[in-house]
């Protein structure tokens, strides 16, 4: 938030329905509600911002992990219009491959997912949750979009974010993607964070115009590709920054 603000941007984290810390009746009203009234949530928020004078209508971004990436895929795939662009780190593309694909440990809570995100046992539950899966809107994306992705990400596998810019880029349309070989879900080394904070900060500022400060050094020791290509240097991430939104 402070690292953010102090580049000009008003930053709002939203606690939407499904948040926790304000009781069960507050938790429980995101079950069944993933791309449904959580997001609308979110666009309530931007709504109040907006009317309040805090924010610029053609200047919001949505940014966020894990949840929040999924939420940020769904800002950019299902309402196309509300955001200037979007950041989504380590969050899944599409609801089906990602519970096909879950590490052991949740095996056992599986059942409990079913009751959050909805079942999958027949085909009408299973396109019911293709309905909220973002892979399956990439047509409506009209605004730039950057994922980071932890290559041994056990929850959100690599395929999450490999899949919907595959998807992007056969349809010709603009994606940044940060491919962190050494990381899982989230960037815990701290040449990866800074790295991965310096790349977004230029995002940012490419399509919002915010304050940035010079990539500089802030790659070096990063292991990472950026759309594909192992780069060290501040010039060449700002140009294939710069080229991927074209």
């Amino acid at each position: 938030h402070q690292w953010l603000a102090s580049r000009g941007y008003a930053v709002l984290s939203v606690n939407f329905r499904g948040s926790t810390g304000f009781g069960k009746h507050f938790a429980n009203a995101a079950n069944m509600q993933w791309g449904k009234k959580m997001h609308d949530d979110l666009i309530d928020a931007v709504n109040w911002a907006v009317a309040s004078n805090i924010a610029i209508a053609d200047k919001v971004a949505i940014m966020g992990g894990s949840y929040g990436g999924y939420a940020t895929l769904v800002g950019m795939t299902m309402t196309p219009d509300v955001f200037a662009c979007g950041v989504d780190l380590v969050g899944p593309s599409s609801l089906m491959t990602l519970i096909k694909s879950v590490p052991p440990y949740w095996q056992p809570i599986l059942n409990d997912f079913k009751k959050i995100t909805g079942p999958w046992d027949t085909k009408e539950e299973i396109e019911a949750l293709n309905q909220i899966s973002p892979l399956y809107f990439v047509d409506n994306i009209k605004k730039p979009l950057f994922i980071g992705q932890g290559a041994h990400d056990p929850r959100v596998k690599q395929a999450e974010a490999d899949q919907i810019v595959e998807a992007m880029r056969k349809k010709k349309i603009p994606v940044v993607y940060a491919l962190y070989e050494d990381e899982g879900h989230g960037f815990a080394k701290p040449t990866n964070r800074l790295s991965y904070y310096a790349l977004v900060e230029a995002f940012l500022a490419d399509v919002l115009g915010g304050k940035k400060e010079p990539i500089g050094d802030d790659l070096k020791g990063a292991n990472f590709l950026l759309n594909g290509t192992k780069t060290h240097s501040g010039t060449e991430a700002d140009k294939i920054i710069n080229e991927s939104m074209r």
